[in-house]
């Protein structure tokens, strides 16, 4: 077996409930109220004015008319570029406002269930070479599964349109294609799949059901990888244990990955995925069926790791970004992540590479926020999943 990268060690996670072991932070929402709001039509605010604990901020809209937008990456000259998960890719212009017409040369998507067109990210050195990546739901002989493509924007259409990846995870249905992407500090690229609606498959690291992937630019297998060279594992896979992971970042002082997924009924949790390890899922979960029966053995089982938090009921999340700019101080470090079933912004709150506590923001607008991006101008921008969803960008109320 290949040797394994040494990684950042395991961050220190306060618990509120927990006085000693290995440590993680759980949150408790009764909210009849807040499972109400999830239901209903997403406020028209626009430019509206909120407050946290820390900062007085407002909420800008950048554009508007999207629909069911999923991801979001900057380009160098201030606009931004946009997919839809009915298969399109969208500019928004420096200042604001959608140009009408899609970018053609976008892949071709099953837009069926949760599938579509899902996350984009930019190249790390896409000044030099315009390399946009894609993730999306595909089709293959055996099925639909979570794929990954790669193009040359030239600022107006995508060029040399080529899959680089097509995950072994092909099943008929348009359930948890999981499919953020992530370059790392190294340029390594992390893709997360989903289990597909099927949790046990999880479990076997056989297929890349359940897990996190880690690929070179080209989509080609890093030797260092935990599994490379095993029998009975394929080897693209970093870690696995994954329900339907659709939050990955990097944390801006270790440049390790940090990732999100959802739970079933409650258990939805925060993790680093850390090189060949098991996190658990359907074993051990904090939450249940949604029946209300137990799943698995419960929330710890040996060999299987523990999340940093998990938030039981489920919030349901989406998109997570640390800030790092310099327009909210108290924010700085902070993660921050987007709410679909709890329709929220959940503040959390860090002190170093430690939770040490959470906030919820934007209740108000029962707006379902599907991803979470830190912008190079030191803001945040959120894009809200809807039919008619928005770019929306918050700065401070006094600006």
């Amino acid at each position: 077996m290949a040797s394994v990268p040494l990684l950042h060690p395991r961050p220190h996670v306060r618990s509120y409930d927990r006085p000693a072991g290995r440590r993680r932070t759980a949150l408790t929402v009764a909210g009849a109220g807040l499972l109400a709001a999830a239901c209903a039509a997403p406020s028209a605010a626009q430019n509206a004015t909120f407050e946290s604990r820390d900062h007085e901020f407002r909420v800008v809209t950048v554009a508007e008319g999207l629909e069911h937008p999923w991801g979001l990456a900057f380009l160098p000259d201030g606009r931004k570029l946009v997919t839809e998960r009915p298969g399109r890719l969208r500019i928004v212009e420096a200042d604001g406002g959608l140009l009408p017409d899609p970018v053609p040369g976008a892949p071709e998507v099953v837009a069926s269930g949760q599938g579509g067109l899902l996350d984009i990210a930019l190249h790390p050195a896409f000044e030099e070479n315009g390399l946009v990546y894609f993730t999306y739901a595909g089709r293959v002989p055996e099925g639909v599964t979570t794929q990954v493509a790669r193009a040359r924007f030239d600022g107006e259409r995508l060029h040399d349109l080529e899959r680089i990846f097509s995950a072994d995870a092909a099943r008929s249905g348009g359930r948890h294609f999981g499919s953020r992407l992530v370059f790392d500090r190294e340029g390594y690229l992390w893709i997360s799949v989903g289990d597909r609606g099927e949790a046990d498959m999880a479990q076997d690291p056989s297929n890349h059901i359940g897990t996190t992937l880690r690929l070179r630019d080209d989509g080609s297998l890093p030797d260092d990888n935990p599994f490379v060279g095993r029998e009975g594992y394929r080897p693209e896979i970093w870690s696995y244990g994954h329900r339907n992971a659709q939050g990955m970042t990097l944390h801006p002082e270790t440049g390790v990955v940090w990732q999100h997924e959802h739970g079933p009924r409650g258990g939805d949790e925060i993790n680093i995925p850390e090189a060949g390890l098991n996190y658990g899922w359907p074993v051990t979960t904090h939450g249940t069926a949604y029946s209300g029966l137990p799943v698995g053995v419960g929330p710890e089982a040996p060999g299987m790791e523990p999340p940093l938090l998990h938030w039981t009921p489920s919030i349901a999340p989406s998109g997570m970004a640390f800030y790092g700019g310099e327009e909210f101080p108290a924010w700085q470090g902070d993660l921050f992540v987007g709410g679909l079933a709890l329709p929220q912004l959940r503040r959390v709150v860090m002190e170093g590479d430690e939770i040490v506590d959470e906030e919820a923001l934007l209740e108000e607008m029962r707006a379902r926020i599907r991803d979470v991006r830190m912008g190079p101008d030191g803001r945040l921008y959120l894009l809200t999943d809807h039919s008619d969803g928005r770019l929306l960008r918050l700065e401070p109320a006094e600006n």
